[in-house]
C-alpha cells in the first residue's frame, strides 16, 4: 500500500518524468481499457470515427443544403419529408467524432460506416437497402453506382456525433493530404 501511495504522489508532482508516466498510463489505459470496453458494448471494432473528408458535409442548414442537393436524390426517389426524418439529417463535417453502433439493422438513411477497396472505411448514407448502396451528402452522385456493399463490409451505423473533437486527431495528418483535401470543408 505503501508503494501506491508514493507512486501516487510522484504522478501528482510537476516533473518531466510524472508528466511522461502519467502520458504513458493514459495511453495504455485509452487502448488496453477503454476502446475494448467501447467496442464490446457498441458490438464493433471501430466504435469511435473522426471524419477525415467532406463527403458528408452539408454547408448550409437544411432547407438550404436540400434546395441545392435536392435533384440527385428526387431523381432517385427519396423526398424531403424521408430525408428530413433520416438520424443525422444535417450531416457530417470534417473533424466530427462518429460514435459507432454494430447493434440492429441498417436502414435507408442510416450513415454507415463501412470497408471498401480504400485505405480507411468510408461514411456514407443508405440510399437503397436492397442491395446496400450508399452515397455522400456531399458529393455529387455516388461513388460507383455498380458496387454493392456486403453487409459483412459495414462496420456499424452512426448513432451520434461530437463536434469538433476529431481536429485533435486531423491536425497531425492535415499536411500530408493533398492541397485540396486540407483544412475545413467548404
Amino acid at each position: 500500500m505503501n508503494v501506491l501511495k508514493r507512486f501516487w504522489h510522484f504522478l501528482k508532482q510537476d516533473s518531466w518524468q510524472s508528466w511522461t508516466v502519467s502520458l504513458i498510463l493514459t495511453f495504455i489505459f485509452i487502448k488496453f481499457v477503454f476502446f475494448p470496453v467501447l467496442s464490446l458494448a457498441l458490438a464493433t471494432p471501430l466504435p469511435l470515427v473522426v471524419v477525415e473528408s467532406c463527403s458528408m458535409y452539408h454547408e448550409a442548414g437544411f432547407d438550404e443544403w436540400w434546395e441545392r442537393n435536392s435533384l440527385w436524390y428526387t431523381n432517385n426517389g427519396i423526398t424531403k419529408a424521408e430525408f428530413s426524418s433520416f438520424k443525422l439529417k444535417n450531416g457530417l463535417n470534417k473533424g466530427d467524432v462518429v460514435i459507432v453502433s454494430g447493434r440492429g439493422s441498417y436502414r435507408h438513411g442510416d450513415i454507415i460506416i463501412f470497408r471498401a477497396n480504400f485505405t480507411y472505411p468510408l461514411i456514407h448514407r443508405i440510399i437503397k437497402d436492397e442491395p446496400l448502396s450508399t452515397k455522400g451528402d456531399h458529393n455529387g452522385g455516388q461513388l460507383d453506382a455498380e458496387i454493392d456493399i456486403d453487409k459483412d463490409e459495414v462496420l456499424g451505423k452512426a448513432v451520434a456525433r461530437v463536434p469538433g473533437l476529431g481536429w485533435l486527431k486531423l491536425v497531425f495528418f492535415e499536411g500530408l493530404k493533398d492541397r485540396e483535401q486540407r483544412g475545413f470543408c467548404r
